[in-house]
């Protein structure tokens, strides 16, 4: 397996070629574009394609105008809540993904909700191969799912964004089987309000990378169903074991004001079987990144 200190060597574009065994190799791969590969989900104007699950809520209730659009953004709010009562929320994109690269550009803004916990200061989340929100109870705090946990400085201490949380899930780390439910990346830390670009490379059941402002933090493999810290589930829907391939996108509200300027997708899925044209399409979105930092 490869280690974090040899990602920080290398480009991670280019070593995840060397990852994927499993896909097979032409010897003829065709040129390719990328030029319309990204796919805006979030249009700046309406949740139009999204679905809202708050816990102790149905399927699409917008509690307390939750999550609204203001200004061009899609702002996660609190103001209509007189105390947060562990109402954890998710809007999910009714659209399942496989392979792709997700990016979002995320910042914190204002106070936490009264009644938020400790923990969740400054806290949210983008969910990762999560279930199908129709799969999910009434009650329950989180999708089963993979969740690249955010998290804004306190102005202070050092704090680490793009980290690994999973609800109902476990990963492969270092070879070996992964069961805490949190777990740190080396991203350095964002105080205050200002915009952080945080990008997920999700490949199927094989490898996910958090990359936060084209630095790849932390690094991961085959995830599965299993463990706990989702509460009032199915347990029909939590087959613990299973190797996740697929699921559905989703961010978070977990009680401190958010805002999301544009959340964006490129679906990988057309070359998950040719590791020649992989190759090709992460390395013209590597050079991409690097010409949006310049």
């Amino acid at each position: 397996m490869f280690k974090l200190d040899l990602l920080k060597k290398y480009p991670i574009l280019i070593i995840l070629c060397l990852l994927i065994a499993s896909c097979s190799t032409s010897n003829n791969s065709e040129s390719i574009s990328i030029d319309d590969g990204w796919r805006t989900l979030f249009n700046g104007k309406d949740m139009d394609n999204w679905r809202i699950k708050i816990a102790k809520h149905e399927l699409d209730e917008n509690y307390a105008n939750t999550f609204r659009v203001e200004d061009g953004l899609l702002k996660v709010r609190y103001d209509g809540y007189e105390d947060f009562d562990r109402q954890y929320g998710h809007i999910f994109y009714d659209e399942s993904f496989s392979h792709y690269l997700y990016r979002v550009q995320y910042r914190f803004v204002g106070e936490q909700a009264p009644g938020g916990e400790g923990w969740a200061l400054r806290n949210s989340g983008v969910m990762l191969h999560g279930q199908d929100p129709e799969t999910m109870t009434k009650d329950q705090d989180f999708p089963i799912s993979i969740e690249g946990q955010l998290l804004g400085g306190d102005g202070e201490k050092p704090r680490t964004t793009s980290n690994l949380c999973t609800p109902g899930t476990n990963v492969v780390m270092d070879g070996e089987l992964f069961t805490p439910h949190c777990v740190s990346s080396n991203s350095k830390t964002f105080h205050g309000e200002q915009w952080v670009t945080a990008d997920f490379l999700v490949l199927g059941d094989s490898i996910i990378h958090h990359i936060v402002e084209g630095d790849t933090v932390l690094t991961y493999y085959k995830p599965q169903i299993g463990g706990g810290n989702v509460s009032n589930h199915n347990p029909e829907v939590k087959k613990d074991g299973q190797l996740i391939s697929t699921g559905y996108i989703s961010l978070q509200s977990e009680s401190h004001p958010i805002d999301f300027k544009s959340v964006e997708i490129f679906d990988l899925s057309p070359y998950k079987d040719n590791s020649e044209q992989l190759k090709e399409v992460l390395n013209l979105l590597k050079n991409e990144n690097k010409g949006r930092s310049n």
